[in-house]
């Protein structure tokens, strides 16, 4: 286990709403995860990580998502967002001497190693990645979440949102809306359709 060697005291915090009103971000000045990203919905999917455990001791939190140094933390609203900030960074100061960056989530286990270099992918579906990487991706990511390709057939895009993306109503609409503009004006293609699933 490679701990993260800071005291408490040494823990730099930065706590940011997000467009998902039941998402908070935090932005820590360590690693969190140092390869990939991960998403919990439940403690039984924390395994050995205390930090992320944790974090589902706050009353009302349902997802826990962790990419780099950033933490996101969707809610119910069982607490006023004041309050969950206070409960996260009481966790992340006292569970950072225990925590683990560079762990391996249960999807990671299961699943294909995160791929960047999308040589090996068809052309559409490659051009899709790279658009998304260019325009939509860092936006996303700089709120506190992500989005991932399930599937393209057919002219039909399934994404799964991540992290404060996830059930925030701008990503059903606005964002949304936002992608498939933005891929069908690149690819010169209107018939492109965007589904979250």
């Amino acid at each position: 286990m490679k701990a993260v060697k800071l005291t408490p005291d040494e823990v730099l915090i930065r706590a940011q709403d997000t467009p998902n009103p039941y998402a908070l971000k935090f932005v820590v000045n360590f690693p969190l995860k140092t390869e990939g990203k991960a998403t919990f919905v439940s403690v039984s999917e924390c395994g050995d990580l205390p930090l992320v455990s944790s974090l589902f001791s706050i009353p009302g939190v349902v997802q826990v998502y962790l990419f780099e140094n950033t933490l996101t933390i969707t809610h119910s609203g069982e607490l006023d967002s004041e309050l969950v900030k206070d409960h996260v960074g009481s966790v992340l100061r006292s569970r950072v001497g225990v925590h683990d960056p560079d762990f391996t989530s249960p999807d990671e286990k299961i699943a294909a190693p995160i791929q960047r270099d999308y040589s090996d992918l068809p052309e559409e579906r490659r051009m899709i990645e790279e658009i998304l990487d260019r325009t939509i991706r860092p936006g996303l990511q700089a709120d506190g979440g992500d989005l991932e390709i399930v599937s393209f057939e057919d002219d039909e895009l399934k994404i799964l949102y991540q992290g404060a993306c996830g059930g925030c109503p701008s990503a059903m609409s606005g964002t949304l809306e936002a992608i498939q503009n933005i891929l069908r004006h690149e690819m010169g293609n209107d018939a492109i359709k965007v589904v979250p699933i």
